[in-house]
């Protein structure tokens, strides 16, 4: 069972030998900068390895770990950085992690950290994420997992995994929109000078074929697109704006955005939709309508599949405190 909803205040920093520092730089700009003059949360943050002492990175300079897993007991997150893909891990490490779940807390894992929460067993019958070069090892190596190799993170709660570098920053701030509200992500987003929210569906950016054709990208088609959500479009009314063939246009759509024009609308429909619930008091009638979905049972069922929640439930989450809602449609 988790802690409380709210409970995001004991925060750990996992590394192994040798760290990646960027990675590690995510865990410490997210939650290990005091910015409560600022009325932000403050969080106890500290970084914990299998040791204390220095510890080398990637980049040939030493970091100078102060705890060991013990640091990990009582732990509201445990964020596990890049580690590596390694044969075996430290068991008191793996122990602690576990023990972080069974308490009630959560683990999230950035890029090659997935691999230490799966030598734990924390990923055992979930889906997960990690840096697309990794996905195929992931799921050789731990077959009880889903692996879904092209996406941003994944939120199996209490388990959150994401993929390289810029995802950990993603799937971080996903976790404290989801725990301390979408204004408080704004606000630590907005210091960082990075994108509030990105669904973690998106697709990563990995090495795909050129296409053949020549021709302009399909950002200007994609701007419209964003600006006429609610209008309905055919592949075949898409393909002719951008003067293509449906079958090219279908396969130029997949290579720049990885994923079918219909996913990419209905992922910006519901990004729309989470705007417009946390910042109108709409109902979710109004808002369906204005996103595209016609009416309030298609976006419920859409909201599910993507966010596992419903529009209302959203709302109150996200809405922030005591927010003045006019009677919504369920």
């Amino acid at each position: 069972m988790l802690k409380s909803d709210g409970m995001l205040e004991n925060v750990v920093a996992v590394v192994l030998e040798e760290i990646h520092p960027f990675e590690l730089g995510v865990a410490c700009e997210v939650f290990g900068l005091d910015r409560t003059a600022d009325g932000l949360p403050g969080y106890d943050f500290a970084i914990a390895g299998a040791r204390p002492g220095p510890h080398a990175t990637h980049s040939g300079f030493a970091v100078d770990v102060p705890y060991g897993p013990e640091r990990l007991a009582g732990a509201d997150l445990a964020v596990v950085t890049a580690a590596g893909i390694r044969r075996t891990y430290p068991e008191p490490l793996l122990e602690a992690l576990r023990g972080v779940v069974e308490a009630g807390g959560r683990v999230l894992s950035i890029c090659s950290g997935a691999f230490v929460l799966g030598a734990a067993g924390l990923l055992d019958g979930r889906r997960a994420a990690t840096h697309w070069r990794h996905g195929e090892a992931l799921a050789a190596r731990f077959p009880l997992t889903t692996v879904e190799p092209d996406v941003l993170y994944v939120d199996d709660d209490p388990v959150i995994t994401s993929a390289g570098t810029a995802a950990g920053i993603d799937a971080c701030l996903h976790l404290v929109r989801k725990v301390q509200g979408a204004e408080v992500a704004r606000d630590i987003a907005r210091r960082m000078v990075v994108a509030p929210h990105r669904e973690g569906g998106q697709a990563q950016f990995v090495n795909r074929p050129l296409p053949e054709a020549t021709g302009e990208s399909l950002a200007p088609l994609l701007d419209w697109m964003r600006h006429h959500l609610a209008e309905e479009a055919s592949v075949e009314q898409l393909a002719g704006r951008a003067h293509m063939s449906p079958r090219t246009f279908a396969r130029r759509f997949q290579q720049e955005t990885g994923t079918t024009p219909h996913r990419w609308l209905v992922g910006q429909r519901v990004l729309l939709a989470q705007r417009l619930l946390e910042s109108t008091t709409e109902s979710v009638d109004a808002i369906a309508a204005r996103c595209g979905f016609g009416n309030a049972a298609a976006l419920r069922h859409h909201f599910g599949r993507r966010l596992g929640t419903t529009p209302l439930a959203y709302r109150r989450c996200f809405a922030g405190p005591d927010p003045a809602c006019e009677p919504t449609t369920p």
